[in-house]
């Protein structure tokens, strides 16, 4: 390679690593993160759900969806209570958190697994834990799509920071529990029963693997799109790959173009 050829590539090697280097610094000193769950089902609700948290600062954005929930109550749709548990140990509860035996976890039976209340995932008006058994703010039926953006607290943010942030959502079929179940108080309103305040979904927030939410963010059209078999498994790294590449394959371009000039003078 001539002088003049090196020349003109070392400019452009040095922008394709100012581009990477840059994009790895936005990356890591980003705002935004996203956190998700797959919610599993307790106390035998069959439900199952997914929840995705988009979190810049404290601003938060919660999409979520769930099927298979307890349909009505009272003969209206089922009011599911929801929210994100905070300061436990960060896990939902297995069998053996049922300590009195009745074939139900409570929902303060499953509280050393994921902790207190921090967040009420409500519908609308209050999302502290003061929101926390209004009915008339919960999820309602079987199946729904929740989605709101809302100011996070500071307890709870640090908890999904930490990965100790827990999305149970509450609300059983009384039909399908024990005989002593359905005989059962709440443990938390006892003017209602038992399954009525009891955990039927669960989950822990993780980051997500994501690039964005399915069907993109709010408002940002946003879409992934399936990497080629051999490819990187992160969209970070496919997309840094691809931006140095194509940033590379310009500077050789420009240089061979550059060389032919050279050439016919």
């Amino acid at each position: 390679m001539n002088k003049k050829s090196a020349l003109l590539i070392a400019p452009v090697l040095a922008l394709a690593a100012l581009s990477m280097s840059g994009g790895a610094a936005m990356a890591a000193d980003g705002d935004t993160t996203t956190y998700e769950a797959n919610l599993g089902a307790i106390n035998g609700s069959n439900a199952t759900g997914s929840v995705w948290i988009t979190l810049t600062g404290d601003q938060a954005t919660v999409t979520e969806n769930v099927s298979g929930l307890a349909a009505t109550f009272d003969g209206a749709p089922y009011p599911h209570v929801q929210h994100i548990h905070i300061e436990g140990a960060g896990v939902c509860p297995g069998p053996s958190a049922d300590t009195n035996g009745d074939g139900v976890i409570s929902t303060t039976e499953g509280g050393p697994s994921y902790g207190k209340i921090g967040t009420t995932l409500s519908t609308s008006g209050d999302t502290s834990d003061k929101a926390a058994l209004d009915l008339a703010v919960g999820g309602m039926g079987a199946s729904y799509k929740y989605e709101r953006t809302f100011t996070m607290n500071a307890a709870t943010v640090t908890a999904l920071k930490a990965g100790t942030g827990v999305v149970v959502v509450h609300g059983l079929d009384p039909a399908t529990l024990s005989a002593a179940g359905q005989a059962a108080k709440s443990d938390l309103v006892p003017t209602l029963p038992l399954a009525a305040t009891s955990p039927a979904l669960c989950g822990t927030l993780a980051l997500s693997q994501m690039a964005a939410m399915p069907g993109g963010a709010p408002g940002t059209g946003v879409t992934t799109q399936a990497a080629p078999a051999n490819a990187s498994t992160s969209p970070e790294v496919a997309w840094f790959a691809g931006g140095g590449a194509l940033v590379l394959a310009a500077g050789a371009a420009l240089a061979m173009n550059r060389k032919k000039t050279l050439a016919a003078k």
